[in-house]
């Protein structure tokens, strides 16, 4: 297949920083999410600050400076689906970030998991394209190599529950079938999502850390879907509350 054919080469024919150029005082320390709403609430609530825009073909993203207990946090959004996430951060990257905590939801594929635990991936079962360009071709990929100790005791502290296991990377969400979601939980898998191995791919490939968790939300192990509190404005006020620990997390970590 065309994704085995990997090749090393670091520079290609148009690199990132032909695209974005490096912007002067750009913070090296990023935090991320997934969802609109959850995002504006965490711009208002910080009193985030305009200082750039990520673009593609379908429109404008703005990234905002924050600071946090002294700290400078590139506050921003991140596009849906491995090519758009990983395109999006190559240029953030290009732009001066360094370091980023991003975090969103996932189907568990396990019905006994809560709903809104965290979920700290130390793997991820690559079936998505986009890590195939960063990495040579493997079955799955390391995530969170670094920092889950840390993390843990973050959790703790807050009273959190959470569970590490191995996500299953899809670019396929309308054809998780129920073969094929025994077949990951076979291999180890408890949640399924769109970005993680890609993105743990680029970071590898970039010399960037990158620590990724999810908050549980759909159901997938049962006979039918089980959507729980999926959609952008339910448990809002919970989902900020994570928001607020993925910024605690990325200033111990800074």
């Amino acid at each position: 297949m065309i994704l085995e054919e990997f090749d090393e080469t670091i520079n290609s024919t148009f690199d990132p920083y032909e695209v974005e150029n490096v912007i002067e005082g750009f913070p090296k320390l990023g935090v991320s999410c997934f969802s609109k709403k959850l995002f504006d609430q965490l711009v208002d609530k910080f009193k985030g600050i305009e200082i750039a825009l990520s673009s593609n073909g379908n429109g404008k993203l703005p990234i905002y400076k924050i600071i946090y207990e002294g700290h400078e946090i590139a506050l921003f959004m991140s596009r849906v689906g491995a090519p758009a996430c990983v395109v999006q951060y190559e240029e953030l990257f290009a732009m001066g970030l360094e370091k980023i905590v991003v975090f969103g939801t996932c189907g568990v594929l396990d019905k006994n998991i809560d709903d809104l635990a965290i979920i700290i991936p130390n793997a991820a079962i690559r079936d998505e394209g986009t890590s195939y360009h960063y990495l040579k071709s493997s079955r799955e990929v390391v995530v969170n190599s670094k920092y889950k100790e840390e993390f843990v005791k973050l959790l703790k502290e807050h009273a959190y529950s959470y569970i590490i296991g191995k996500v299953w990377t899809t670019d396929a969400p309308y054809r998780e079938t129920r073969k094929k979601v025994i077949d990951r939980k076979e291999e180890g898998c408890v949640c399924v999502d769109m970005e993680c191995s890609a993105i743990s791919a680029l970071a590898k490939f970039r010399n960037k850390e990158v620590f990724q968790f999810f908050y549980a939300a759909d159901n997938l192990d049962s006979a039918k879907w089980d959507k729980r509190s999926l959609g952008n404005t339910e448990k809002l006020s919970d989902k900020e509350k994570i928001g607020l620990l993925a910024i605690k997390f990325a200033i111990i970590i800074d």
